[in-house]
Order: structure tokens, then C-alpha cells, then sequence
């Protein structure tokens, strides 16, 4: 995972766990670090240390998408808002796979890209709170 593909509130995977990001730094002698969070936990490890999340359906559904269309070939989901939807190939090439968004095609398959997408774009942050992965006091 780069470093530079992160921000404050993405989710990431450490040690088979699921985190926030709250604070990236570095340190002079040994890199980047990044403090991470969730219900249990708040430590401060070493950014090559965490993994991007994959996306699946079920983190599609948990961030607000429905299964609108299914066939041999495809899964689409689709948001409230009509113009977001992300699709799934089931081929093995994965041409068509990704977040299309007014139409156009985004190559997007770990959550923390979806995010960063998603707030540059509108200028919301997808909160981890709404979807109860995180304290919401945090």
C-alpha cells in the first residue's frame, strides 16, 4: 500500500482487524507511521504495516449501494444517487469491473480508493460512523 494513496478516515486492514486512519506522520529515522482506530483499539504502527480492503459486496452494502443487476457476466450496485454504481465482472479479464460514475469508468478495488474518489469528487467524506465500524466520538 503507498503512503501517499492515504488519508485521514480510511479504512484499512491490520493484523485481520478493520481501522480508521486518524493521523498520518513521519518519523526522521524510520518512515511513515500512521494511527489507526477502531471500537477496541488505538495504536500507532509503521504505514507498510496495513493493507487496503478489498471490495466486496458486502462493503458495497455497508457503504449505502444496492444489487440492482445480476447476470452470468455481471453484478452491478448502484447508490440513491443514480449517477454512482460499481460493477462487478465476473470474467476472469475483470474488464469491466469498477465505479462508474456519470458514466465513466473508475478502476477502484480497495475501499480507501473508493473513499479518496468519493470525497474529491463531491466533497463528503464516507464515515465509517454511519456504518458502525468506528466509535462515532472519535
Amino acid at each position: 500500500m503507498n503512503v501517499d494513496d492515504l488519508k485521514i478516515k480510511n479504512l484499512v486492514e491490520y493484523k485481520n482487524q478493520i481501522f480508521t486512519i486518524t493521523e498520518i506522520f513521519q518519523s526522521v529515522e524510520k518512515g511513515y507511521f500512521v494511527k489507526i482506530e477502531n471500537p477496541i483499539h488505538i495504536i500507532s504502527v509503521p504505514a507498510d504495516s496495513i493493507k487496503p480492503i478489498r471490495i466486496t459486496e458486502e462493503w458495497l452494502e455497508k457503504f449505502g449501494f444496492s444489487r440492482t443487476y445480476s447476470s452470468d457476466h455481471r453484478i452491478r450496485y448502484e447508490r440513491p444517487e443514480t449517477f454512482i454504481k460499481y460493477d462487478i465482472d465476473l470474467s476472469s479479464r475483470k474488464i469491466m469491473e469498477g465505479l462508474k460514475i456519470y458514466g465513466n469508468s473508475i478502476k477502484c478495488k480497495y475501499i480507501h480508493e473508493f473513499q479518496n474518489i468519493f470525497s474529491c469528487l463531491f466533497g463528503k467524506e464516507t464515515s465509517p460512523a454511519n456504518y458502525g465500524l468506528v466509535n462515532s466520538e472519535s
